[in-house]
């Protein structure tokens, strides 16, 4: 009797979902709530929809150039993390040799079991960075496809959401947004 392979089909996108979600709550919110905050304070409505605009620019903005740095950061934090891990594999082996062990006995297996691991990653020197950057440290490494999704991901973040998060960018949205009123008003 023909088998079929086994393959299992798990839902991997719930980072994007989240985004989603929180992209289109904000995005959605801060601008309805501004158009209606002035809607009482104001009557001309080319003024109202100007300023709802100009929010939505202002944020997309604020968002695009946070979601710049915040990558920015994250990958110079990593490939200083990477360096500093090379060198520690490179100069104190037993310590690091010490920590893969623990990795593997915080999942229950005995110090006879781990040590074969920790032989066969010694051979290894890259894949032994790379299980302490992951296990130890619980940092991944973006490959080249995951990268441009992230910068897709956070360019319909930057569309989609405003920026409630934070204080400053929502002050500088805030700014703009009274600069368009202003100069509108006689």
């Amino acid at each position: 009797m023909p088998q079929t392979p086994h393959i299992e089909r798990h839902f991997t996108s719930s980072e994007i979902v989240r985004d989603i979600v929180i992209g289109m709550s904000d995005g959605l919110t801060v601008p309805f709530a501004l158009a209606a905050g002035l809607t009482g304070a104001i009557s001309a409505t080319h003024i109202i929809v100007t300023a709802g605009l100009a929010e939505i620019a202002a944020g997309s903005i604020a968002m695009g150039l946070g979601g710049y740095l915040a990558a920015k950061s994250d990958a110079e934090h990593y490939a200083k993390e990477r360096e500093r891990e090379k060198r520690e594999v490179a100069e104190i082996p037993h310590e690091e040799m010490r920590e893969v062990a623990e990795v593997f006995q915080s999942y229950g297996l005995s110090e006879d079991e781990t040590w074969p691991i920790v032989q066969a990653l010694k051979r290894q020197p890259q894949n032994w960075i790379d299980f302490m950057m992951r296990f130890e440290l619980g940092l991944k490494s973006l490959n080249r496809g995951v990268r441009s999704l992230v910068r897709s991901r956070s360019r319909a973040r930057t569309l989609l959401e405003g920026s409630s998060r934070s204080r400053h960018i929502f002050s500088l949205r805030m700014q703009l947004v009274h600069c368009c009123i202003r100069s509108w008003l006689p």
